[in-house]
């Protein structure tokens, strides 16, 4: 047994290292500071590098020509930094450029309250990028999952060639608990395919996978653009071509949904009710179920660590049997129309709270209560 006691943000900077991460680069924003400072004590004895960018537009664009030369990339930040992300990421979904984004979120809008957790940026992960081409958001709900979902999160931007963020917040951040590290049982990891043969399209890839790789700087001419581009690398205005490139970054997400789809679920037999939640709320959730079932009034329950792309199967094989959905979040309800869109003809109900506070028990029991 290796019993470890830290931080969130401290789980994820090993998770990294233990996925291989060679390089960070990132700027110091609260809640996220200390993963940059976990990484900076761990790389370099590893040979990694880790860098503190003038800005956060800057480290993304250190982080970016970091993967694109084959290295493993790690960046943090909060709200206002994935704004200033935006524009990279989505350069790093259209050029295929993997690397793992951790958000540890804070109570929003903008500047908002740095030292008040909240799941503000469910939506703008989702969306804050040009073209609305899918991306993959892992959400953690304690110090072990930030340990082994950053793991999975680098096995995913390695094989699908894309961002993955991790949507954590200040309250799995910052607050330190007990986890078992031996008893993990990391995935096996997973390295982006490597180019070999002779003729080299940098984008050419099947209609439902990522391309091979090679690094830029190497003895064969890689191209990289930002623009709308064809299986070579050049520009291109071809409708025909910009489609089936653009068809083949959803396809390459949406059809390895199952795979992609992870969940954590305690099923009750004789219950009626499934509350759905993700994140720290999650834990608040299990002792409202608990206090529930002692009460005689058991529920299920599911617990999302896949947000996006939503695991649209799972959420309708885990609600066929359930008469009502409670869906808990703490924002004012980012992520319970995409519920509702998918169980349509279930009843779906919601508690959110947005106030820089975390969701109580007695707060979830009430709106399971309250039928």
């Amino acid at each position: 047994m290796a019993l470890a006691f830290m931080e969130g943000n401290e789980a994820v900077a090993r998770g990294a290292m233990a996925a291989g991460c060679n390089f960070f680069a990132g700027y110091p924003i609260t809640p996220a500071t200390t993963i940059f400072n976990n990484m900076l004590k761990m790389l370099p004895p590893k040979g990694g590098i880790c860098v503190q960018g003038e800005d956060e537009i800057a480290s993304m664009g250190y982080c970016i020509g970091a993967a694109m030369a084959g290295k493993k990339v790690l960046t943090a930040t909060s709200g206002p930094g994935i704004s200033l992300y935006s524009e990279h990421i989505s350069f790093a979904i259209g050029s295929e450029i993997p690397m793992v984004i951790a958000d540890v979120q804070r109570l929003g809008p903008s500047t908002g309250s740095a030292t008040r957790g909240a799941d503000s940026d469910i939506q703008f992960l989702r969306w804050g990028s040009t073209s609305g081409v899918p991306v993959i958001v892992l959400a953690p709900k304690d110090v072990r999952d930030c340990y082994w979902l950053t793991v999975q999160a680098f096995n995913y931007a390695e094989r699908f060639r894309c961002p993955v963020f991790i949507a954590s917040n200040k309250e799995i951040g910052m607050t330190k608990e007990s986890f078992d590290l031996d008893a993990v049982q990391l995935p096996e990891l997973m390295e982006r395919t490597q180019f070999k043969g002779e003729a080299f399209l940098p984008f050419e890839a099947e209609p439902d996978k990522a391309p091979p790789f090679l690094p830029i700087g190497g003895k064969t001419l890689v191209r990289q653009t930002s623009s709308t581009h064809g299986p070579d690398g050049y520009i291109t205005i071809d409708p025909n071509t910009i489609a089936d490139c653009q068809e083949r970054l959803r396809k390459k997400i949406h059809a390895h949904r199952e795979e992609i789809s992870l969940v954590e679920e305690n099923m009750v037999p004789g219950t009626d009710t499934l509350v759905i939640s993700y994140g720290i709320t999650s834990r608040a959730v299990e002792d409202a179920a608990a206090a529930l079932a002692e009460k005689g009034r058991p529920v299920s329950t599911l617990s999302l660590k896949t947000l996006w792309p939503v695991p649209e199967q799972v959420l309708i094989r885990a609600a066929e049997r359930f008469s009502r959905i409670v869906v808990i979040e703490m924002n004012l309800g980012q992520y319970v129309n995409d519920i509702r869109r998918i169980l349509q003809g279930k009843q779906v109900d919601f508690y959110g709270q947005m106030n820089g506070v975390l969701i109580p028990p007695v707060k979830i029991m009430e709106a399971i209560e309250n039928d």
